[in-house]
């Protein structure tokens, strides 16, 4: 018996994402989940495009376990000397501990430079250069492909090692309890079948964040065990936050009126 299999077939990423600022990072943004599988690190979203200076940091993102900032900057063409500097700039800047720079091609003497930074620098922070590919069978719909191509020393190992930590800690009661509620939780969000996803990983804290489609704003649900209550929390950021709050501000009954409970509303 012969098993036909499909071939694949490279797909110009400029058919998929035609401009980098206005298709790719929105993607990449609204799916993080695959360059945390590719990274073995769960992330969270906390902004796009936002003001470092006087430069846009494409894509600025937490590690959720550490709550750690990682900065991604994007690059749909072979990486160069400009985008470099911008990316030490940003990382600077924001006191990022993990920088990500993805680009079409890591040239040689970037991917020397990024292995370089790493040698150089402690382990508290990590530098890792990636590749996007898109692929697909026959008529199959793309499917993108983020390969490593730099990264820090020992990483995968001490990824391993991380997760094995994990999974034998000792949790503390309060802890356990976090997690069984956490993912009590998400299965009523999958039931709900809403916008919100319920396929986040539980974590042993306090609270649990959801990106709601844009890169500007986040949706958090924390416990308050002092106060025995639990509340959920919608944080808008960026230049526009003030004029999408105003535009909330206006519908304040109807909002109250369909969440019940009085609205607080906190500038950060």
């Amino acid at each position: 018996m012969t098993t036909q299999l499909g071939h694949l077939e490279p797909v110009d990423h400029r058919t998929i994402w035609p401009d980098e600022g206005r298709d790719f990072t929105p993607w990449l943004s609204n799916n993080l989940d695959v360059l945390g599988k590719t990274l073995a690190i769960d992330l969270e979203l906390d902004g796009t495009e936002q003001w470092v200076g006087r430069f846009k940091a494409d894509i600025i993102a937490k590690e959720v376990s550490t709550g750690d900032t990682v900065l991604i900057e994007n690059q749909l063409e072979k990486t160069d000397h400009s985008h470099l500097g911008q990316l030490l700039t940003y990382a600077a800047g924001l006191q990022a501990v993990t920088v990500v720079w993805i680009a079409a091609e890591v040239q040689d003497e970037h991917r020397a430079t990024l292995d370089w930074l790493n040698e150089i620098t402690d382990e508290s922070f990590r530098f890792f250069g990636l590749e996007i590919e898109l692929w697909r069978i026959k008529n199959s719909l793309p499917a993108p492909r983020l390969g490593i191509i730099s990264k820090p020393n020992n990483w995968s190992r001490v990824t391993r090692k991380a997760a094995r930590d994990v999974d034998d800690a000792d949790l503390t009661e309060m802890k356990s309890l976090q997690l069984t509620y956490w993912d009590a939780f998400h299965e009523v969000l999958k039931a709900a079948g809403g916008p919100i996803s319920g396929n986040r990983k539980p974590q042993p804290q306090s609270w649990m964040t959801w990106g709601v489609g844009r890169g500007f704003s986040s949706v958090s649900a924390v416990m308050k065990t002092k106060d025995r209550r639990v509340q959920a929390e919608l944080y808008i950021s960026g230049a526009n936050a003030k004029s999408f709050f105003g535009l909330l501000e206006q519908q304040k009954d109807e909002i109250e009126q369909d969440l019940g409970p009085p609205v607080e509303k906190r500038p950060i």
